[in-house]
């Protein structure tokens, strides 16, 4: 099983094929120093990897071509190709094909993550509107894997080195976010991100701050109830769970001071509350981490970028990061299992530090 080996197998879905998911895909992979600490599987195309290969001028890198992941070279980057049918590349246009493609490189490494094959999944950034078929119905990957995952308990959560940010509600109309909102909801996504800070990030006693929904936190009620009928009485009970949690705080003055800093997570109420701010601090670098799947899938923060697609612009800097804390997760959840499975060895460990 690959969870035996000293380096995880990171399986990659390429995303839209007329994005700039090859293109950060291949420039990440060129830098050989990447297999030191991990094995990457990317599912897409031959016929494509050539165009992009020409398109940003890395003509000497090479994938190994694997029919199989039980063939992959753990020293090298990997491709399974999915077809040798004609490829129909349409640079910076969204195409019905090009989101077959992407759904067809996603199902294929959602696959082998669910057979065991691969330790986590990095998705590349897909088109939210060509992708939908019969197969995918779905707002945006985090929905797709917790059906395919049969998991309830999932959270969109933004990352970049210590700023962690997580979404109570994710892809649904803003005129719909205020009657989504209860209090079993916003706990159950506290507990999630508790969990999470602890077994894929390594932190005890992690510090969570609640964002409120209304401005201003509702102004004690003058600018709306959901901070006192709803959101309060979740971070109660949370406390009463022995949680380090804090808030409603409101959104503009919270992130506009350096309070943040002083978190190890935060939860928003709603997508744009927690995208916009970790957008403005952390465009390029950030990360994209489901958290509360029983598997691990990150990716890039950004789009599919069709603009500068094919043009060798692109900065692989998000996508490698996405690898990068695909590893970690990793490493944690691996010495979490062992230390919860060891406690006394744990402890041992620490007083001889």
């Amino acid at each position: 099983m690959p969870e035996s080996e000293s380096k995880p197998i990171i399986g990659i879905s390429t995303g839209d094929l007329n994005g700039i998911g090859y293109e950060i895909i291949i420039k990440c992979l060129s830098d050989n120093r990447i297999y030191e600490m991990l094995t990457p599987v990317v599912y897409g195309l031959s016929k494509a990897v050539s165009f992009y290969k020409k398109a940003t001028n890395l003509s000497d890198f090479n994938f190994h071509i694997a029919r199989k992941t039980e063939n992959i070279n753990p020293k090298k980057a990997n491709l399974i190709n999915l077809h040798d049918e004609e490829v129909k590349i349409e640079v910076g246009k969204p195409t019905s094909f090009s989101g077959e493609q992407a759904f067809l490189s996603l199902e294929a490494a959602t696959a082998d993550l669910m057979k065991g094959f691969t330790n986590a999944l990095v998705t590349g950034p897909i088109n939210k509107k060509t992708i939908q078929s019969d197969e995918f119905t779905f707002p945006g990957h985090t929905e797709y894997l917790a059906t395919k995952f049969n998991s309830t308990d999932s959270l969109m959560l933004m990352i970049s080195n210590n700023l962690r940010i997580g979404v109570i509600t994710g892809h649904i109309p803003v005129n719909e976010i205020a009657g989504r909102l209860n209090v079993d909801l916003i706990l159950n996504k506290i507990d999630i991100l508790h969990k999470s800070l602890i077994t894929d990030f390594g932190i005890n006693s992690p510090k969570i701050a609640v964002m409120g929904l209304n401005p201003h936190a509702g102004d004690e009620g003058l600018l709306g109830n959901e901070e006192i009928t709803v959101i309060k009485p979740a971070i109660e009970k949370a406390k009463e769970k022995g949680y380090l949690v804090f808030g409603p705080y409101p959104a503009d003055g919270f992130f506009g001071s350096s309070n943040y800093n002083k978190f190890d997570g935060i939860l928003a109420m709603y997508h744009d509350q927690g995208m916009l701010p970790f957008k403005t601090l952390s465009f390029d670098s950030g990360v994209n981490f489901t958290a509360g799947l029983p598997f691990i899938r990150t990716s890039p923060a950004h789009g599919t970028a069709y603009e500068i697609a094919g043009k060798d612009l692109a900065s692989p800097d998000s996508f490698r990061a996405a690898m990068f804390l695909a590893c970690d997760i990793w490493y944690n959840r691996k010495q979490y299992a062992e230390i919860s499975a060891n406690p006394l060895k744990a402890s041992r460990h620490e007083t001889e530090s």
